[in-house]
């Protein structure tokens, strides 16, 4: 089968730090990769950059088009699938044209800058019959298929609760690197709420099914609202800056029934709490437990982002069974084909991977609509 044909929407050559470069293109380049993949062109905010960055990673320039306006790229027949790593506000407009010529889509998460948006895109994925997918790669990772595995097995009986306590969404609690300044401004719709809390959101309910809409509710708070911005290069203050996102979620409600037969018949209540920023030094920076009739899952991690993780330190799964009051911690591994690739491009690869197979479980734009909507929902009536 001929590979897909790729192009790469946001691959910089002056941000090399980018996701782009440090997820996707790993496994793109990789040998299992270019089996199922070929990059066949480059879109950046002109002709120009897209042939920077096509020198600067190296890519073959006598078969990779280098383009600057989505509309070019949308008319270029050549192009089978369109991946998207801009800004989050920068997705709708950029993706838009090409998902209007019929290709394929794969948008790093969120998918728009707000729910409206979002089912704009998903309308018309339906309607040009396009095929889609979406950056929620932690439902993709070994750690929630392990997870699957225990509670399918019985192991723990049917779930009756699960609590989350994390800490993340950016690396400080009172500064913010320049680049990532966005992330105070609710209305650009990439934040810590947005991206730290709802990937790990997004696993936990993968796992264990969708929280129930009726009973969601959430709290928010703003504990600091001014932010220092830095410059990272230097470690020069370049300003100190107001946000309007919180910077503690609590989420709690209960899980919708008919999650596969594990949830109990009464239904299993959720608790997820993320303060942004450090944890208490030492201490891990998300624990998840899911109790269970006869049992308890334990997943520890040193950081919330579970849909990367940390490699010199990856997550731990425990189960203690109650009736033998034993613990025993349950190994999770790599696939062969990711094992070689760098952390952040482990997960992705496994996206790719299922696109190619056309064998589902990951996001679509569909999914990525009902994650957006559940995120404006909690949200809603919080103001800063």
């Amino acid at each position: 089968m001929a590979p897909i044909r790729v192009a790469l929407i946001g691959l910089s050559a002056t941000a090399k730090t980018s996701w782009a470069s440090r997820a996707h293109l790993p496994y793109l380049l990789s040998p299992q990769g270019r089996e199922k993949y070929q990059i066949v062109a480059l879109l950046n905010s002109s002709v120009e950059a897209a042939r920077a960055a096509i020198a600067e990673y190296n890519l073959p320039a006598e078969t990779t088009k280098a383009y600057g306006d989505p509309d070019a790229l949308a008319a270029d027949a050549d192009v089978d699938l369109v991946v998207c790593n801009t800004r989050v506000d920068n997705h709708h407009k950029t993706v838009r044209p090409s998902l209007e010529a019929g290709k394929a889509i794969f948008s790093e998460w969120p998918l728009a800058q707000d729910a409206a948006h979002a089912r704009d895109l998903a309308t018309l994925a339906h309607q040009k019959s396009a095929k889609t997918a979406v950056g929620l790669q932690g439902r993709l990772s070994p750690l929630a298929h392990t997870l699957r595995k225990i509670l399918s097995s019985n192991r723990i009986g049917k779930v009756l609760s699960t609590e989350v306590r994390a800490f993340g969404g950016t690396m400080d609690r009172d500064r913010i690197p320049s680049g990532l300044a966005y992330f105070l401004e609710r209305d650009v719709g990439g934040n810590p709420y947005t991206i730290g809390f709802a990937h790990a959101f997004d696993t936990v309910q993968s796992v264990l099914g969708d929280l129930d809409a009726s009973s969601a509710r959430g709290h928010f708070h703003l504990q600091r609202p001014k932010v220092t911005i830095f410059d990272p290069a230097s470690g020069n203050v370049v300003e100190t800056k107001k946000s309007n996102v919180p910077d503690l979620i609590f989420v709690s409600g209960y899980l919708e029934q008919g999650q596969g037969d594990i949830i109990a018949p009464q239904g299993a209540a959720l608790h997820f709490r993320l303060r942004r920023g450090q944890q208490w030094p030492g201490e891990p920076g998300l624990v998840w437990t899911i109790a269970g009739e006869r049992g308890e899952i334990k997943v520890t991690s040193p950081v919330a982002a579970l849909q990367v993780g940390l490699e010199e330190q990856p997550a731990v799964i425990e189960v203690h069974d109650n009736a033998t009051d034993t613990i025993e911690k349950v190994e999770w591994e790599w696939e062969d084909f990711q094992r070689e690739l760098p952390l952040m491009s482990k997960n992705i690869a496994a996206v790719y991977e299922a696109f190619a197979a056309g064998t589902g479980g990951y996001a679509t734009f569909d999914d990525a609509v009902k994650r957006h909507e559940q995120l404006e929902s909690l949200l809603a009536d919080w103001k800063a």
